[in-house]
This record gives structure tokens, C-alpha cells and sequence, in this order.
């Protein structure tokens, strides 16, 4: 199949272009003009920003594409500036859908896969949920519901779009190279220097993925005729007072302190706390089931820290 990736310089979107070329497909990788000389090896490069609408319109027409997978986010500028990096994916996540599905529709593609987030639940019910629990909309952090409001609304666009099969990948928490809890990531940095500690009960679920795991979900969703919305994570969602403890430890670091956790929003920042105390994990049977899809690495303590 003709498929186009956008977003193909990421952390999921390089090696994604790859692993669908393996399979025969012919691939053309979108990107944009500042990351030109990053593009990945594809069977066609093609050049548009998301945001400006008439050139990605013009710039998937010439791709033609039976199958387009949405890949784009910012999160690459969250070292250097996070208030940029979570703007900017919040637009390419509402702005950017819209205009990737308007240049798919023109450019007669049939199917859209796209990239949304497994941790967007609303703390309540159980602590593992499916994927028709409501999302945090109305979270008490205005940069977390300006987040989860976007991912609302990728998903509403991608499964709302006339002529268009839309499925909704929601990834787990992304480990592995590259992503912010490799050694050299943002969070690995701060568990080796001691900067993450582990509020009093570490209640909060998270659910991990391995990018190659993602990778490979993706490819099963682009040949899949599925449409809905999917949670793709291991089978093993874990409390921090479990998985914070054994990362330190795979990665060589000091062991997390324990604080109170009345204390964790303002010492951790409002998300950060979350995260560890209220967040609640992914369920994956839809996508064992309806996409056919199951982790290669069934839990994070396979090699959650070793990259």
C-alpha cells in the first residue's frame, strides 16, 4: 500500500517508516523543511508543515496516499522549552489533524491512523480502565486539560471524519531509545540524580510501552480494517511505589525518597504528582482482540531502564 507517515522524524515515526517499508509498503515520509536533513530512509520525502493548510494540501496530493498515520507531536523541544514543546503539539494535535485529514480526504486516502496518549484517563472508577473511560477534561492543572482538551478533540476529528476509516492509537508511557525515561532522557537524568522521589504510597498506575512495540502496533493498524480507539500498552500497569524503585535500580541510580504526597504537586509539579499518586492505567484487551496486536515485551521490568 501507499502509505504516508507524518511526523516521521520521531521517536515512533523514523523507526515506523522502516518497519512498514519492510513489509513491502511503498512509504513517503512527512516532514518538515527545518528537519529536511533528519528524514528518515523513505520511498519518497515530502515536505510541509502541518499548520500551513494549503501546503499540506498540495504536498499529500502529490504523495497520494491509500493510507495516512499521524505521528506529529513537538515533545522533541521538552528539554529545551516545554512551554513551546506542549503548545505547539497541543496545535499539531487540533490545527494539524484538521489539516492532515482535509489533505487525506483530498488526496482520496481511504484509512488514518493516529497517535493520542493511554494516560488521559479522569482518575476515577477502578485503577486499570478501558478505553471508554472519560478523559481528564476538566483537570485541575490548566496545562493538563489545555493537553487532554486536545487529545479530545485529535480523537473526535480522526473518528468523526467523513470518508475515512479512523483508528486512535493511544500509546502507553513511551520507554526505550530516545524517550525520556532512556538513561539520557529527562526523566532518566533525574532519577539518577535523585531529583524524583516517590511520594507516600506511589498509588499512581502507569502503563508502559516500548517503542518498538508501538512501532509495531502502528503497522498492524495501517493493515488492519479496525476503526475505534485502542489502548496500545504491556500487560503489566504498576503502581510507582513498584516501577519508580526498580527503574532507579536498572539504571545504576540512588533509590527514590519518599515525601509526603501532600506535598508532591508543589515539590514535583502538579502532573508529575499525579502521575505518581491518582493516575490510573491502560487496559489493552481491544487491541489484542479487534487489532490483533500484543506487546513483544509483556512488562516494562524486561527493559524498562536498559536503554
Amino acid at each position: 500500500m501507499r502509505v504516508l507517515v507524518a511526523g516521521a522524524t520521531g521517536v515512533v515515526g523514523r523507526p515506523l517508516v522502516e518497519a512498514l517499508r519492510a513489509r513491502d509498503h511503498q512509504v513517503s515520509a512527512l516532514v518538515r523543511e527545518a528537519s529536511r536533513d533528519r528524514a528518515p530512509a523513505a520511498d519518497t520525502i515530502v515536505i510541509a508543515d502541518a499548520l500551513d493548510r494549503q501546503a499540506l494540501l498540495s504536498t499529500v496530493a502529490e504523495a497520494r496516499p491509500e493510507v495516512v498515520v499521524h505521528q506529529m507531536t513537538a515533545l522533541r523541544l521538552l528539554r529545551d522549552d516545554p512551554a513551546e514543546a506542549f503548545e505547539l503539539t497541543r496545535r499539531l494535535r487540533t490545527e494539524g489533524t484538521a489539516n492532515l485529514i482535509a489533505a487525506a480526504r483530498a488526496a482520496g486516502a481511504r484509512r488514518l491512523v493516529a497517535q493520542s496518549i493511554a494516560f488521559a484517563a479522569a482518575p476515577v472508577g477502578g485503577p486499570v480502565l478501558d478505553e471508554d473511560a472519560p478523559l481528564y477534561v476538566d483537570a485541575p492543572d490548566p496545562g493538563w486539560a489545555a493537553t487532554v482538551r486536545a487529545v479530545a478533540e485529535l480523537e473526535r476529528l480522526v473518528l468523526s471524519s467523513p470518508d475515512l476509516a479512523g483508528m486512535v492509537l493511544r500509546y502507553g508511557m513511551l520507554y526505550g531509545a530516545d524517550t525520556g525515561y532512556a538513561r539520557t532522557g529527562g526523566t532518566g537524568q533525574a532519577v539518577l540524580a535523585g531529583r524524583l522521589p516517590l511520594p507516600e504510597g506511589g498509588a499512581g498506575i502507569t502503563s508502559f510501552l516500548h517503542v518498538e512495540d508501538a512501532v509495531g502496533a502502528a503497522v498492524a493498524a495501517v493493515e488492519s480494517d479496525a476503526t475505534g480507539v485502542f489502548h496500545i500498552a504491556d500487560d503489566e500497569p504498576a503502581p510507582a511505589a513498584q516501577w519508580l524503585p526498580y527503574y532507579a535500580s536498572a539504571l545504576g541510580g540512588p533509590p527514590p525518597r519518599t515525601i509526603p504526597a501532600a506535598l508532591a504537586p508543589r515539590l514535583l509539579g502538579w502532573y508529575t504528582a499525579h502521575q505518581l499518586t491518582a493516575a490510573r492505567g491502560a487496559a489493552n484487551h481491544r487491541a489484542r482482540t479487534a487489532l490483533g496486536w500484543e506487546p513483544v515485551r509483556s512488562s516494562w521490568r524486561a527493559e524498562l531502564g536498559e536503554e
